[in-house]
């Protein structure tokens, strides 16, 4: 017999019983507790789903309070340091690491989608310069599903293969182009010679010797493997939510993208170094933290809705920033950076909150030595997300107990009121 839950309705005094399952109950099951046979039954408030799983998944797994993140059970720090982006991503979607014969097929057939629609380069042209790049690259992704109209077809496995490789080939270079618009420069046509992030970088900077540096692009690699799952976050639930109603995965990608647009998710690596500008020097840092007790102003960077220790990503990417400074140069805001986090781990006002650095804290000094203007820092958190996108999307397409998402409410609005004409209010 499965375990059980034995819950008593002080109300009515009546006793239920709910079954556990994985050490969890499921949320439909307290329906069955009524106070009247006609009542709808219980229902559980959830605000922002704290507490409540929305699936079963085996994609990622998180220990929020060891400091432990895992793709399909292989540890991120392993993942960084030994693999590349494109191996995580079919290890994410397939669920397992490729053979050498299966990783040059995968490589090869990504590759081949390695070209936009002369029309989407077209649609780039007529976006403003000075336009945001995630706003752009969102509207980009949905407007790819129109070139691709088989991709509508979930139920074709082989579709949704095709559909997948184009994402994640054809992302990076709506990105690069429009970059490259933005900065009223001319299209730097895919290399297939290359891998995946020099491929990128090239797009973006021409084949710039400084910016195509190997440790640059071995960190480039690194930081899309570290931002390419994490779980049930905002954007993934998005993703997973959208696709419950069986849309094309490219309007459900654009999705995702929306939702990874804010700065309390994706946004929040350009939020960090706004916050560093705007301090300015070590001397003012003081007088910062005061305000951040105070709570006048936010400590970007620090922190995170899972993690109550410090973030495994945030170690792996300080390692990496070390090697990208030994190219570009030191960033003048690292100083305040290591303060800031010297600060963050010792006081025990941030001590006591869990007050960590997450993976926004260095990125963003990252993706700023690299010579990558701000706005673009969460379109590469987009490029590096994408596989994980996919991979959740793939797998809510497999599981039978999913369907198309419809959150209940608990309703606080008047119970019942007559029309009133105009002239009687």
């Amino acid at each position: 017999m499965s375990e059980v839950l034995t819950i008593t309705d002080s109300r009515t005094n009546k006793e239920y019983k709910v079954e556990i399952h994985d050490g969890n109950i499921r949320a439909k099951d307290l329906r069955q507790i009524k106070v009247k046979e006609e009542d709808f039954g219980m229902m559980s408030y959830d605000p922002s789903f704290e507490n409540t799983a929305s699936c079963k998944s085996s994609v990622t797994y998180i220990d929020g309070d060891a400091g432990i993140l895992r793709y399909r059970g292989y540890p991120i720090e392993q993942l960084a340091e030994s693999s590349s982006q494109l191996e995580v991503s079919k290890l994410l979607i397939d669920g397992e690491l490729p053979s050498k014969d299966e990783l040059s097929k995968w490589i090869s057939d990504v590759k081949d989608e390695n070209n936009l629609p002369d029309e989407i380069n077209n649609i780039i042209k007529a976006f403003p310069p000075n336009s945001h790049a995630m706003g752009a690259l969102t509207s980009l992704e949905a407007a790819l599903s129109t070139f691709y109209p088989n991709s509508k077809n979930i139920t074709d496995e082989n579709e949704n293969y095709k559909s997948i490789r184009r994402l994640i080939a054809q992302v990076p270079i709506l990105a690069a182009n429009f970059y490259r618009h933005s900065q009223g420069l001319s299209f730097i046509n895919p290399d297939d010679s290359l891998d995946y992030s020099e491929n990128f970088l090239n797009m973006m900077f021409n084949g710039d010797n400084k910016k195509m540096h190997p440790d640059l692009v071995s960190a480039m690699d690194t930081l899309l493997i570290l931002h390419a799952d994490h779980e049930q976050n905002c954007s993934a639930s998005v993703m997973r939510n959208v696709g419950s109603s069986e849309p094309d995965p490219f309007s459900a990608v654009s999705a995702a993208t929306a939702a990874l647009y804010g700065p309390l998710h994706g946004g929040a690596n350009e939020a960090v170094l706004q916050m560093l500008t705007e301090i300015g020097s070590v001397e003012n840092i003081p007088a910062f933290m005061d305000k951040v007790k105070k709570k006048e102003v936010k400590l970007m960077g620090f922190g995170h809705r899972v993690y109550k220790a410090y973030d495994p990503r945030a170690k792996y990417l300080k390692e990496a920033a070390d090697k990208v400074f030994n190219v570009t140069g030191t960033n003048p805001l690292l100083d305040i950076a290591l303060e800031l986090e010297s600060i963050a781990l010792s006081e025990d006002y941030f001590v006591a909150r869990n007050l960590y650095p997450n993976v926004d804290f260095y990125s963003g000094l990252i993706y700023e030595s690299m010579g990558i203007p701000k706005d673009m820092f969460t379109v590469l958190f987009t490029i590096g997300r994408t596989p994980g996108w996919l991979a959740q999307w793939k797998e809510l397409l497999a599981d039978k107990d999913q369907k198309i998402a419809r959150p209940r409410q608990v309703y606080t609005g008047y119970n019942s009121r007559d029309y009133v004409n105009i002239e009687g209010r």
